[in-house]
């Protein structure tokens, strides 16, 4: 929000400074010339962001169907739900500024739409909240079936399962449908969203909501109940180590084995997540209590193609600690097919 935002109380547009570059002029030899460092900077920085969202697409698709062909997208539903969301925000990120490349000028009721459904990036920051939603059930999902397992079998059914994935879709989407329908608008031929809103007091309710729920309680969440579930993995393991069969303790031992891979791939991928969404929570603080701090637009791609950096870096997460998956995706490898063929192929 700008100095706009102070003198109308009915709209407030945000101006970067690359818009101001764009237009700004310098006199040479009595020519008129325009700076185009802004210009190409957000070009090359658009273009990145839609190398990464391709990437990102490929990499959990692949994690997906390794998921499903080696039989583990029944026992990790919402694990399957995660790579779900991160590939459908990857997807909208590839179409979202593949057309912002383009510069096109909207108009009309199609322009209207196009701005507030994709333009606006509402489609993919619905994947991405709702895969932050996801992550935070999967973590406490977690932290019950390690730490009050008795409770988790008796109430944690499947249908309890489906209902916190759908959860993560439902309230994520109308979350941003509502804000960007508020806070967006079509003027000049340009999207303006998220920036758009009738009172001042309106932005920095939402910044601060917005911190709050999806970095400072996701962290306490992550914190209290990881630290939890690894109390009580140290605890079993010594329980088992004191008491029981060799039988027994062999079983027990691969069972907490399995579960230990699980809860250290989710603590990882949780700490990344911690770090990747730094920089953008605090551009959020800092507008909130600062409505005249504005970014250029390259900064705000920076933070973007940090924050996607979370999203690319899940599937190659999954792929190193989950053995099922990392022996599909290996299968997948031609020249690991190669070794393998002449050994088992002599007549």
């Amino acid at each position: 929000m700008t100095e706009e935002s102070l003198t109308s109380s009915h709209l407030s547009v945000a101006i970067t400074t690359t818009e101001i570059h764009k237009t700004s002029t310098s006199t040479t030899d009595g020519k008129s010339t325009t700076s185009s460092y802004s210009f190409d900077a957000e070009f090359y920085l658009r273009l990145a962001l839609v190398c990464m969202g391709i990437v990102g697409v490929a990499g959990n698709a692949l994690i997906l169907y390794a998921l499903i062909a080696s039989k583990q997208h029944k026992k990790h539903m919402l694990i399957v739900n995660q790579n779900a969301l991160d590939l459908f925000s990857s997807f909208f990120l590839v179409i979202v500024y593949s057309l912002k490349l383009c510069n096109l000028r909207l108009h009309g009721v199609l322009g209207y739409w196009l701005c507030m459904i994709v333009l606006s990036e509402c489609l993919f920051w619905c994947g991405t909240d709702g895969s932050v939603i996801n992550l935070a059930i999967i973590t406490i999902d977690r932290y019950l079936k390690v730490v009050h397992p008795i409770w988790s079998r008796k109430y944690l059914r499947p249908w309890v399962i489906y209902w916190a994935m759908a959860f993560a879709w439902v309230s994520s989407s109308v979350c941003n449908l509502i804000v960007v329908f508020h806070s967006s608008e079509l003027r000049d031929g340009q999207c303006h969203s998220y920036i758009v809103f009738a009172e001042e007091w309106h932005y920095k309710i939402y910044g601060a909501w917005y911190v709050f729920s999806f970095y400072v309680v996701i962290l306490a969440i992550f914190i209290f109940c990881y630290g939890r579930i690894l109390v009580a993995i140290r605890r079993q393991a010594s329980v088992m180590a004191a008491h029981g069969s060799t039988v027994s303790r062999t079983a027990e031992a691969q069972s907490n084995q399995i579960q230990s891979n699980v809860i250290k791939t989710m603590i990882l991928v949780s700490a990344f997540y911690a770090l990747a969404m730094l920089p953008g929570s605090v551009h959020f603080v800092l507008t909130t209590l600062n409505p005249n701090f504005t970014l250029d637009d390259a900064t705000y791609y920076v933070i973007m193609f940090i924050s996607f950096s979370y999203t690319n870096a899940n599937p190659f997460i999954y792929a190193t600690k989950f053995d099922a998956v990392r022996k599909v995706l290996i299968g997948m490898i031609p020249c690991k097919k190669n070794l393998i063929q002449p050994g088992g192929g002599s007549p």
